[in-house]
């Protein structure tokens, strides 16, 4: 069995597009160090499932991302995310047009919308409810909404260069600028990993 041999040394954005150990393994580049991106719970996988289905039923197919794209982010030192769920603006997706890989980096237009599915672990609720909302909201992205699994789902609004936040719980209707007709009620969102268990 051979061991995958991570870099000691801090990466730089464009050794991290480059970076190959030879495996699938999915990673985030924060501040520079490779950060291995574990599969998500099953509970997890169905809210994101259920988000890009009802957000399909209002944007075309091609401006959804489905955990197959790259967010590049302002950190300390080079910073690269792999975000759950992205509506792209037309500019954004046109951006990518001819790209080897799909990457939105600092320099293209940024996506509307970022969804995270908060994972279990206090590191992961650091990282969604802190460090990738002060991330996204430098990026300029529209909207960001922190779906967390203990029912709750927190609507980040970008305003005069911050988020602003509105937590929703129980039958409060998300209310998106973003996607004003996707009118979903919170709990609706986590009864669909409640049906899978059974």
């Amino acid at each position: 069995m051979t061991q995958t041999q991570h870099p000691t040394k801090l990466l730089t954005f464009e050794e991290f597009l480059a970076y190959d150990d030879g495996t699938d393994t999915r990673y985030e580049l924060v501040d520079g160090e490779l950060v291995e991106m574990p599969t998500k719970s099953q509970e997890n996988c169905d809210i994101a499932k259920f988000l890009l289905f009802e957000l399909a039923k209002h944007f075309p197919i091609a401006l959804l991302a489905y955990k197959d794209i790259e967010v590049e982010v302002s950190g300390r030192r080079a910073t690269c995310r792999l975000p759950d769920l992205v509506v792209h603006t037309e500019e954004s997706k046109a951006a990518l047009i001819g790209s080897p890989r799909n990457l939105i980096t600092r320099d293209m237009p940024p996506p509307a919308l970022v969804i995270e599915i908060v994972s279990p672990g206090t590191e992961n609720r650091s990282r969604d409810y802190r460090y990738k909302r002060t991330e996204y909201a430098a990026r300029g992205i529209s909207e960001y909404w922190i779906v967390d699994p203990l029912k709750q789902i927190t609507i980040c609004k970008w305003v005069e260069g911050q988020y602003e936040d509105m937590v929703l719980k129980g039958t409060a209707t998300i209310a998106s600028d973003v996607a004003p007709n996707c009118e979903l009620i919170v709990e609706e969102v986590f009864a669909i990993a409640n049906q899978s268990g059974k």
